[in-house]
């Protein structure tokens, strides 16, 4: 099986000047493109659906919980980014540890998590700006705001068939024009999203805990219905489930190693500071709008916190939270363009992809033609296909990067135990291997029907792979010369 070594993911790195990525990032931009990423509109949503079905005012529990087994996660994510800091994340680390083909499935597993949720992303964005807009009494056409598979009831009892969602296509294309731009501009943009939309969760926690009833608080962990996972301690378990989604993104983090100043201080402190303030963030969030209002209230809510606002004689928040959730999900887009482009950028630079995806412009210093082809893409991805099929995004993948990167620092640890170490897991092995089982459990938890979407885009992948990447791997040539 093809390896890369330590020795050359280090040189890989070291590489300066054209043709590489530019270093511009700190390790407070690494932090705000975590959070960037982690508070999305899930935080506005999943809370109430954990505290209504399964933990009650606990769901602060459940939020430690999750954090928990993320945490496990995060430790092995900084070992491996300030060990070998190159753009890529789990498939880079996993070239060096497992081989050339776990690499593969890895990373063509990533390109399917962040380009199908940004897609899913973008469209939910088109239908949260009908919503800001109305309220000032802005209504487009509704042939842009849909795809051509979706219809809608206009007041008159007639009804209209979509064309294309120009919002969704135009937010998408926006965000790639600045990513295009330069990550420090992106990095900038998104300090500024990540700026005001953690100020509106602040607002409302800030505002909100002087209304809270101390009696939404009683019991605490109701007790449990005689079902697993409905209240009590095992609903508690059950909501970490729920809201453990909430937390994924930090391992975008890992993808900017390549561009980031002194990347064995940096990155520990971007993947586990910005888990850390979500985590502050989500337990204060959770326990105000479980306070504002009883958590049976929330029960087959799709606004949650709309509920809770109205408890509160501060009518203007209700339009906040919408323009947060806007604001929330124009970064989580940004991220996940930025994450996805440069696991492109690393496939190809192995020779594993086409050597368009990783041109660098002379001018920007970033995959400008990567960045082009992969926006367009999506773009039309999010204009005309219906979010109901472009479904929900899971967190499949992701959970499999994270199993793989604990496994690869088991692997490392015992082949190269003297490798110097920018930041070290503790706990080896402990850690890794509750980082492995915690992933596992939520992996099986998962419904079969995202087994099967994963297995088809596996075996898409891997198709791509023996029909060119195998054929074109930089390293399996370098291999092929030595031997011949």
């Amino acid at each position: 099986m093809l390896k890369k070594s330590l020795e050359l993911l280090r040189l890989e790195a070291a590489e300066t000047g054209a043709g590489t990525l530019k270093r511009t990032l700190n390790g407070f931009n690494l932090i705000a493109i975590g959070i960037g990423v982690i508070i999305g509109a899930g935080l506005f949503s999943l809370t109430g659906i954990a505290a209504a079905n399964n933990a009650g005012p606990a769901v602060t529990l459940s939020f430690v919980v999750a954090a928990v087994g993320c945490a496990f996660s995060a430790l092995c994510y900084a070992e491996f980014a300030a060990m070998v800091p190159v753009a890529g994340s789990a498939y880079t680390y996993a070239y060096a540890t497992m081989g050339e083909l776990f690499a593969w499935i890895i990373g063509w597993d990533l390109v399917l998590e962040y380009s199908v949720g940004a897609a899913t992303v973008a469209i939910s964005w088109s239908q949260y700006l009908l919503k800001f807009l109305s309220k000032y009494g802005i209504h487009l056409p509704p042939q842009l705001v849909m795809s051509p598979f979706e219809t809608a009831a206009l007041a008159d009892g007639s009804t209209v068939h979509g064309f294309v969602n120009v919002p969704a296509m135009l937010i998408v294309l926006a965000i790639t024009l600045i990513i295009i731009r330069g990550t420090s501009g992106s990095a900038w943009f998104n300090a500024l999203v990540v700026t005001l939309k953690v100020a509106v969760v602040l607002v409302f926690i800030a505002l909100g805990w002087q209304y809270i009833d101390p009696a939404n608080y009683q019991p605490y962990i109701p007790q449990n219905t005689g079902v697993f996972g409905e209240f009590g301690w095992s609903g508690i378990l059950r909501g970490a489930g729920v809201v453990f989604f909430v937390f994924i993104g930090f391992d975008i983090v890992a993808t900017m190693a390549q561009e980031t100043k002194n990347p064995q201080r940096n990155m520990p402190i971007g993947i586990i500071g910005s888990l850390l303030i979500c985590t502050v963030l989500f337990v204060l969030f959770g326990h105000v709008m479980t306070g504002l209002a009883n958590y049976t209230e929330f029960k087959n809510s799709a606004a949650p916190v709309a509920i809770a606002i109205e408890k509160t004689p501060y009518a203007w928040l209700s339009s906040a939270v919408i323009l947060a959730i806007i604001i929330g999900y124009t970064s989580v887009i940004l991220v996940d363009l930025l994450g996805q482009s440069r696991v492109f950028f690393s496939m190809a630079k192995d020779g594993l992809l086409p050597p368009v995806f990783a041109r660098i412009h002379e001018r920007f210093r970033t995959p400008l033609q990567s960045n082009l082809l992969l926006g367009l893409f999506i773009a039309l991805f999010a204009g005309f296909v219906p979010i109901s099929v472009v479904g929900e995004m899971t967190s499949i993948g992701t959970l499999l990067a994270f199993v793989m990167v604990c496994a690869g620092v088991l692997i490392m640890r015992k082949k190269e135990p003297d490798a110097p170490r920018g930041f070290r897991t503790p706990l080896v092995p402990l850690v890794p291997i509750l980082g492995i089982v915690t992933c596992l459990v939520m992996m099986l938890s998962l419904p079969w029907e995202t087994w099967l979407r994963l297995a088809v885009w596996l075996a898409i992948g891997l198709a791509i792979y023996f029909g060119y990447g195998r054929k074109h791997s930089k390293l399996g040539q370098q291999a092929a010369q030595r031997a011949g």
